[in-house]
Order: structure tokens, then C-alpha cells, then sequence
């Protein structure tokens, strides 16, 4: 049998000396590259690239651009980029009445970025010339009041009783979106036989007689229901008690229309 090749100790140093120098080699590239990174960091942080140059923010409708900005509590030129944190940013917007959610994101060298999601506004209370708006968690924007007609949600009319107009956002709130905005203007109506009555004069131009009570259970059948009506006759659809549509030509009682909700 042929003998093992036997590797001499003279031999082996050559190879030991190379995976040393090319250890040592890597050593000295990684700490030149932290000490130039260390350094890069100083000078920047040193400089006015620092200092975050410029915020933009996207997705508001409702809340100033300064408002939003001030309350960040950022500052342009001023505020350090990386002593921004965007978790206590976002928390501060957050603190806004109509700002459901904000998301912060830093861009390098020096940008910030705010995204900005807001309450969608569901109605309008209509009160001595001015409109306070009605948030889809139920707020009520009383500092918020515009003087000019709105057009993205009901009109309030005639509501005087804050019991009521509480009663009835909580209501309005559990309908889906598509009825939500279906709806033109919402009257408080009261009458002798019911303190809670309302008329509603809907986009479609149907006008809905209902009562407060347990009204979202009977509205949220408000697509079914006109799906079997002649969309050229216009009238009224009481959804009080059962389910009936009085055409306005008409003086005789309505045709009885099945509730399908």
C-alpha cells in the first residue's frame, strides 16, 4: 500500500501565514469602514443635512396643512431628522379630533413624510346659518362649523334636542355607507302620536317617513326596498311601522312594498 504524503511543519507555515495576513486583512477593511462610517455620521449630524429639510403630507381634506404640521412639532431647518420619532409623531396627530390615523416615513437625507387618514364626515347640523359636521365615530365637530352648504353628507334640519341628535347619529352610524350617503337631508319632525318622528328626503328623490327608534334596522332595507319601486314615480315610503310607498300623485293609502332586510 502506498505510504500517507506527510506535510512538514515547514511547509504548513507558508499557508498559516497567508490566512493570517488575509484575517488581519479583514479586520483592518471593517474597521476602516466603521471608523469612515463613524465619521460620515459625526460630519452629517454636524451639518445642516441634518436638519430636516422639508415635511409633506398627504391625504388631509378637512385639517390645515399648518395645523397638522403644528401639531407634529416639527420644525423645518430646525428639528433634528434622526431625533424624530415617528411613533410620538404620529400619536400627537392622532390626538386631532378628525384624524383617524397617521403614518410618519423618513426619507434620508433629511424629508418627512406624513400620510394622513380622516374621519369621514356623515352629516351636517344645520343651526342658525352655520353647519357643524358629524363624524363617522360620532363626534360632533362643534369648533368645526362652516358657514357655506356642504355636499358630501346629510343635512341636519330641526334638530334642537341634543338627546335626539344623539340618539339619532347612533343610529345613522350603523348603516352601511352606501344608505349613509344616500340621504339628502334628515328632518326631526315630531308629532302628536310620535315625539321621534323624522322625514328624510333621500339623493334619489324618495322622501322616507321613519322614527328614531330602531331606525337603522328599517333603513338598512332602503336599497331592497326602492329595487322594486318604478324609479319615475316619486313618493313617500313610511318604514314607522311596516313597509308602504304613497306615490305624491296619489291620495289613495300606498301599495304595501315587502321589507326583504
Amino acid at each position: 500500500m502506498e505510504k500517507n504524503k506527510v506535510v512538514t511543519l515547514e511547509d504548513r507555515i507558508p499557508k498559516i501565514r497567508e490566512m493570517r495576513k488575509q484575517k488581519a486583512n479583514r479586520r483592518l477593511v471593517l474597521s476602516l469602514s466603521l471608523f469612515f462610517i463613524l465619521l460620515s455620521f459625526i460630519i452629517y449630524s454636524q451639518s445642516s443635512l441634518s436638519k430636516v429639510s422639508s415635511i409633506s403630507v398627504q391625504g388631509h381634506q378637512y385639517v390645515e396643512l399648518e395645523t397638522i404640521i403644528k401639531v407634529s412639532e416639527i420644525k423645518e431647518g430646525t428639528s433634528s431628522f434622526f431625533q424624530v420619532k415617528k411613533a410620538d409623531v404620529e400619536s400627537r396627530i392622532e390626538e386631532l379630533q378628525e384624524i383617524k390615523s397617521a403614518t410618519v416615513n423618513k426619507e434620508l437625507p433629511n424629508n418627512i413624510h406624513i400620510d394622513i387618514e380622516e374621519y369621514k364626515r356623515i352629516a351636517y347640523i344645520l343651526n342658525n346659518g352655520t353647519y357643524t359636521p358629524v363624524i363617522e365615530n360620532g363626534d360632533i365637530l362643534s369648533s368645526s362649523t362652516i358657514d357655506i352648504l356642504p355636499h358630501d353628507a346629510a343635512l341636519m334640519i330641526g334638530w334642537n334636542n341634543k338627546v335626539k341628535v344623539d340618539e339619532f347619529i347612533n343610529e345613522l352610524m350603523k348603516l352601511p355607507e352606501s344608505v349613509i350617503y344616500a340621504i339628502s337631508e334628515a328632518h326631526f319632525t315630531p308629532n302628536e302620536t310620535d315625539p321621534n318622528h323624522i322625514t328624510l328626503f333621500m339623493n334619489d328623490g324618495f322622501e322616507v317617513s321613519g322614527t328614531i327608534r330602531n331606525f337603522s334596522s328599517k333603513m338598512a332595507s332602503y336599497p331592497s326596498i326602492i329595487a322594486q319601486l318604478d324609479p319615475e314615480q316619486k313618493g313617500v315610503i313610511n318604514i314607522e311601522v311596516g313597509v308602504f310607498f304613497k306615490p305624491y300623485d296619489v291620495e289613495l293609502d300606498g301599495d304595501e312594498v315587502e321589507d326583504e332586510g
